[in-house]
């Protein structure tokens, strides 16, 4: 059977949660399958630098950016030409005029739910304009797929819900959590972000759902009370949502308590994560919710919000906060922050549970979608 995998998003750093997918798939579908053909569509970038340990994977030229016309116009037609059996989609961005057989990924439905002009730049018209492209083309890549794969349960209800196909077209595949590094983390690392301890961290973007001007308030009020004695640390990448964050901290007159580090590599994370007292997670929906599985994998306990996926995902191992109720984070800020035992326990109990949520068997389950759907 031939597979094409199309992997333009490939590399964690590049494109967040979805890049990582895409990565860790195929780095294990080269160990697990040795039968099968694959053909690995990249830019050219990843085309450059990426090689494969399996002589069954391929790597095609795929130069054309997503959300194009290009993409509607090319993809297609590079597809009917390398004939694939399947081809998987690790994203909604399917060509409407690709009539073969495939399978899409669908990780949530965030922009259905978050469709205000407070998460773009654009202008009003083109935004609208935009949202109908995206409804349109997700709808198609739900609806003519052999397949849909999604992350968590809440997701799959999600798609069920939104644009009702049968429940067996859909398939969930949990994420995985890296295991971070055994060797001691480097305390200069800290040094290097200006960064104090004690901190409660947060790692993401800053877009609109992730919510974390409630965090802003949070620290207004504890600064207003006096009970300040620790920062909050935000680690993403400085750019228009962030930018505009940064301002509203001004603005509330609490940049003396939260620091915007700007963008931080992986071999960095790991000591931010392991020297932070908490992380705390705000976000107004998920579809999977991987950055509070990573901090647990680090030791660090977590605060989260009990929306959308994350009480699937994150069971009883974490303590949960009304994400629009500002008292309420206080007080589980407060229960943690004032207990070492419940701190140990939560990381301790964190850190194992983590272990249930592993890359190759997500590539394994996504294997055998394609057995199904290939022959």
């Amino acid at each position: 059977m031939k597979i094409a995998i199309d992997a333009r998003f490939y590399g964690g750093e590049k494109a967040k949660g979805l890049g990582r997918y895409t990565q860790k798939l195929i780095f294990h579908l080269q160990e697990i399958d040795r039968e099968n053909d694959y053909f690995i569509l990249l830019q050219h970038e990843d085309y450059e630098k990426i090689t494969f340990t399996n002589k069954k994977f391929q790597k095609v030229l795929a130069d054309f950016h997503w959300y194009t016309l290009k993409e509607q116009i090319r993809m297609p037609r590079l597809l009917k030409k390398l004939q694939p059996d399947i081809t998987h989609f690790p994203h909604y961005n399917v060509p409407f005029f690709f009539r073969k057989k495939f399978i899409v990924t669908i990780h949530d439905l965030i922009l259905h739910h978050f469709p205000t002009k407070r998460a773009t730049t654009l202008p009003a018209a083109l935004y609208f304009f935009k949202q109908l492209g995206y409804k349109a083309v997700i709808r198609h890549a739900v609806q003519a797929a052999k397949k849909v794969i999604t992350v968590s349960q809440f997701s799959k209800k999600d798609i069920l819900e939104t644009f009702h196909i049968p429940a067996g077209k859909v398939a969930v595949t949990y994420e995985g959590v890296d295991r971070p590094p055994e060797r001691r983390t480097d305390p200069a690392i800290l040094k290097k972000y200006h960064i104090q301890k004690p901190y409660i961290l947060y790692v993401g973007n800053a877009y609109p759902h992730k919510n974390l001007e409630i965090l802003l308030d949070v620290v207004s009020e504890m600064k207003r009370t006096g009970e300040m004695d620790w920062s909050l640390v935000l680690v993403g990448k400085e750019e228009f949502f962030y930018k505009r964050l940064k301002e509203e901290a001004r603005s509330k007159n609490v940049l003396d308590k939260v620091l915007f580090t700007g963008f931080v590599p992986d071999e960095h994370l790991s000591t931010l994560y392991q020297h932070a007292t908490a992380y705390i997670f705000p976000s107004l929906y998920e579809g999977f919710g991987l950055p509070p599985l990573e901090s647990m994998a680090h030791g660090t306990p977590v605060l989260a919000a009990n929306s959308s996926s994350l009480p699937e995902i994150l069971q009883d191992k974490v303590l949960y906060f009304d994400p629009g109720d500002k008292n309420g984070i206080i007080k589980v800020l407060k229960a943690l922050l004032s207990s070492a035992e419940l701190r140990q326990k939560m990381s301790a109990e964190g850190k194992k549970y983590t272990k249930v949520f592993d890359w190759r068997k997500m590539a394994q389950e996504t294997y055998k979608i394609y057995e199904n759907c290939g022959r």
